[in-house]
């Protein structure tokens, strides 16, 4: 990057790793610190959405409806998070190549499961071949979100469940006493006083999240934890220029501040939302606050 990195085996110290820590490798490493930034900013509402359809369909009036939110909540958090990923993004690969397959070759007279081979035509296939490499990574990128989004939404469908039942049954009696309906009972007195009673498992949940984002490795995005292993290691291949001994220890001290201060971060900026939805509120935390007044 810097005119005087030319030549390496010239330089000082100082500038010697000035130039190592700007090669294009790292700044792929920088990089991916903003895909894991947009991973979280785009799978946290996406897995409340699924958590929020979740609990909404298990405390239904209507049985099967309610089977299947109860199922949802039930079978993905009982199954290893690991393996969830291993399998959904196979499996929602091959569900939206087969989609396609039918629409578009519908004359196609070859069975598509060809012994240990998942065979479409190269129209259905996801994404094209001819695709740009840019289309390659987002639809990877685009799995991997949908994948969290549905692993992490069984959890926050069993926060806001259990929130959704903490709710004080005489406000809802007082709703009905009203004259309001079912709808009207669920979204103006039931989902408005729930949040105080979930937010707390749902900020253990976004901890999660959190420490859950090394697995984008598995589901073939290059994350920050990739390239701390690929950078920190022996690998003179990748640094023909710049040969150093095994720094991962080094990369991933680094990656531990990281996450320690991004964690540090959201306990703050969650506490003040716990402290905002519990203002007047007649909660612990509320009365605290009175107290405290």
């Amino acid at each position: 990057m810097f005119s005087f990195c030319s030549d390496p085996d010239t330089l000082a110290t100082f500038q010697w790793m000035l130039c190592y820590l700007t090669t294009g490798k790292h700044m792929a490493l920088y990089w991916s610190v903003g895909t894991v930034l947009l991973l979280l900013a785009i799978t946290a509402p996406l897995a409340l959405a699924f958590g929020f359809g979740g609990a909404a369909l298990a405390r239904g009036r209507i049985a099967p409806l309610r089977w299947i939110g109860k199922a949802y909540i039930a079978i993905v958090r009982g199954v290893p998070d690991i393996a969830f990923f291993l399998f959904f993004v196979i499996a929602l690969d091959q569900a939206f190549e087969w989609m396609r397959h039918k629409v578009k070759c519908p004359d196609w007279d070859q069975p598509i499961r060809q012994g240990n081979d998942f065979v479409v035509c190269d129209a259905a296939k996801l994404p094209l071949g001819n695709a740009p490499q840019w289309v390659h990574e987002t639809y990877g990128f685009s799995l991997a979100v949908l994948t969290f989004a549905i692993v992490f939404g069984a959890f926050a469908a069993n926060v806001l469940f259990g929130a959704m039942r903490a709710v004080p049954r005489a406000q809802l009696e007082t709703a009905e006493a009203y004259g309001m309906t079912p709808r009207q009972t669920f979204w103006r007195i039931l989902v408005p006083q729930m949040w105080v009673f979930a937010l707390p498992g749902l900020s253990n949940l976004w901890m999660v999240l959190i420490k859950a984002t090394p697995l984008l490795f598995l589901l073939g995005v290059e994350d920050i934890v990739y390239w701390a292993r690929e950078l920190g290691g022996t690998k003179t291949a990748r640094f023909t220029d710049y040969p150093h001994g095994d720094w991962r220890m080094w990369y991933f001290l680094a990656l531990l501040v990281f996450y320690l201060l991004f964690t540090k971060v959201s306990e703050v900026v969650l506490d003040r939302i716990m402290a905002r939805l519990t203002h007047g509120q007649a909660t612990v935390a509320g009365e605290a606050q009175r107290k405290a007044a």
